[in-house]
């Protein structure tokens, strides 16, 4: 039986915030024609997308490669001394800790106007340029479709004890927490969340969960569509007797995550910012995120997605502005649940 693994970073609360930012110098930036990007998005995705920027622009890009809250955590320490330009994120709680401390730059708004509106927060401080759909993963075998729950929030039901494994200590889930948060409510998330502590088997990954499921270790798993096209892609090494399923009717389990990218207030490189963030989310961008093998949704107006996906807009994912996603409460919840 796998047990709940203690994260090892969390997002900062708004009291350490608030100290961090007191302890920042003025600004500090990339030297010339270099833009410096923290990216806790998928290496290869984020090197696809920019394929061909700096030979149409000239401007030369240095990574910096970590997990979310790694990364916001540092810019707010940074505060207006980061050498950060850009700000990516493979999920969005991250860049709003780092907007909410004031450390983000308004988004020209013609980026804005590339992406869906749902894909933005109402702040316009950063902006979506990729999305992955929360999804149920299951094995028909131990549990046919038409016997799963109706809603996410029925697997804090007791009838749901060790039948279902969660990803606690990864930035996805504590994603779609922050959604639970978000459409429920404090008090009806930490009933979730205890529930779920009685009843889940933690894993370490999504990838992990989508093995367990296929092997019958555990029925169901809470998990990101991406996971499961990705291995089918690849013949089903890992998850062929798995099968997804999407719960739609506005349901918290089918909510919709988005990627950020922001430009950072400190930046002395604003202009050369905000073209690399108008380029991710342009349609050639967009059309090489659709076309990649990291079968992630793409978030510009009027590009397809790839075909193997459902339709975005027939996931009838319920309204949540992706700038309303509070971490550091997600965290103290989770804590307190037992789950961190």
């Amino acid at each position: 039986m796998n047990t709940p693994r203690r994260a090892t970073t969390g997002l900062l609360t708004a009291t350490a915030l608030a100290a961090a930012l007191a302890g920042c110098g003025d600004s500090g930036s990339a030297d010339g024609e270099t833009l410096t990007v923290y990216s806790a998005q998928h290496e290869s995705l984020v090197r696809t997308m920019l394929e061909g920027f700096t030979d149409e622009t000239g401007i030369e890009l240095e990574f910096r490669d970590a997990s979310d809250s790694e990364l916001a955590n540092q810019i707010v320490q940074e505060g207006k001394a980061s050498p950060a330009d850009v700000f990516l994120t493979e999920n969005s709680p991250s860049i709003d800790v780092v907007d909410q401390a004031g450390l983000l730059a308004p988004v020209d708004d013609a980026t804005l106007e590339q992406v869906g509106e749902q894909f933005r927060p109402a702040s316009g401080n950063w902006v979506g340029f990729a999305a992955r759909s929360t999804t149920l993963i299951h094995n028909p075998e131990q549990i046919p479709e038409d016997q799963l729950p109706a809603s996410l929030l029925d697997l804090a039901d007791p009838a749901w004890k060790g039948r279902v494994a969660i990803a606690a200590g990864g930035p996805d889930f504590q994603a779609i927490v922050s959604a639970v948060l978000s459409l429920e409510g404090e008090d009806a998330t930490r009933q979730w969340l205890t529930g779920l502590a009685a009843n889940a088997e933690v894993y370490a990954s999504n990838t992990a969960i989508m093995k367990a499921v296929d092997e019958g270790e555990v029925p169901v798993g809470i998990t990101y569509h991406y996971y499961w096209f990705r291995d089918q892609a690849q013949n089903g090494l890992i998850g062929d007797d798995a099968a997804l399923h999407f719960f739609r009717n506005q349901d918290p389990g089918a909510f919709v995550s988005v990627s950020g990218a922001g430009v950072l207030a400190s930046s002395d490189q604003k202009d050369d910012a905000q073209r690399l963030v108008q380029w991710l989310t342009a349609r050639g961008a967009q059309e090489k995120l659709a076309d990649s093998s990291a079968l992630e949704y793409a978030v510009g107006v009027g590009v397809d997605s790839a075909p193997a996906l459902p339709p975005l807009d027939g996931l009838q994912a319920p309204p949540v502005d992706p700038g309303s996603l509070d971490a550091a409460l997600v965290t103290e919840l989770m804590q307190e649940a037992g789950l961190l």
